[in-house]
């Protein structure tokens, strides 16, 4: 069963409203309340569909209709309303004062849809998005191991000992290690850790100094020249 159109669309004017036909719908309104708006055009003399008439008073003409940005707190009941009817815009309008059901939802496409996505947040359900990017693996090739083990190798502060031939070449992980630790040897700082035992007892150190007396007289008895007798006559 198909419904009744409103109005004759042939007999009704579009396009933008005049102030002469926002003034004649607004005293009307005043006077006589909203009431039904397939009968109120002809009522009002408005050669204007009622669907056209409604519109134009909810979203314009009303005197209660609030203009400007929406504030924070509106924004929150916008999103706790969503959360529990969904997009039943003209429910959610309904607990905004001042505002349309239009505008809530161009404001939810537009602002609020986006700030729920950049916090995480479905805009659908209202629930964390936990649906993270897999990871990427790369296959890595035999070729790319030994590649990369020869720029470590070059990258290293020890120098490398020269080749002598297919002698030198590093057959398994043992060779390559000791030829690493051979390489990165530590140098010999030769260092005397030897030490000298002390005397225990003052007696020791009495005959300890008296040997090194005797042995300095002894040198020097050595080193003087003998005496020579000389005779006169």
């Amino acid at each position: 069963m198909t419904r009744k159109p409103c109005c004759d669309k042939q007999d009704t004017n579009k396009g933008a409203w005049s102030k002469q036909e926002d003034q004649k719908l607004i005293d009307y309104i005043r006077d006589h309340g909203e009431g039904c708006w397939r009968s109120l055009p002809k009522a009002a003399g408005l050669l204007r569909c009622g669907k056209s008439c409604r519109l134009r008073w909810i979203n314009y003409l009303r005197p209660d209709l609030k203009r400007g940005n929406f504030a924070e707190d509106e924004e929150d009941l916008i999103i706790k309303l969503h959360a529990l009817l969904g997009n039943r815009w003209s429910l959610i309008a309904g607990r905004l004062p001042g505002r349309t059901d239009n505008e809530v939802k161009n404001y939810w496409n537009s602002h609020l849809r986006r700030k729920l996505i950049s916090m995480g947040i479905d805009p659908n359900n209202h629930r964390l998005n936990h649906t993270l990017p897999s990871p990427i693996f790369k296959k890595v090739s035999g070729s790319d191991i030994s590649s990369g083990s020869k720029n470590q190798q070059a990258t290293k502060p020890c120098p490398p000992e020269k080749s002598h031939g297919d002698e030198d070449q590093v057959s398994d992980g043992r060779s390559s290690l000791e030829e690493d630790t051979s390489a990165c040897a530590l140098p010999d700082l030769n260092l005397d850790l030897t030490m000298s035992t002390i005397p225990s007892s003052p007696v020791a150190i009495t005959e300890e100094r008296q040997q090194i007396a005797d042995s300095n007289v002894k040198k020097e008895t050595q080193t003087a020249p003998s005496p020579t007798l000389v005779l006169f006559r």
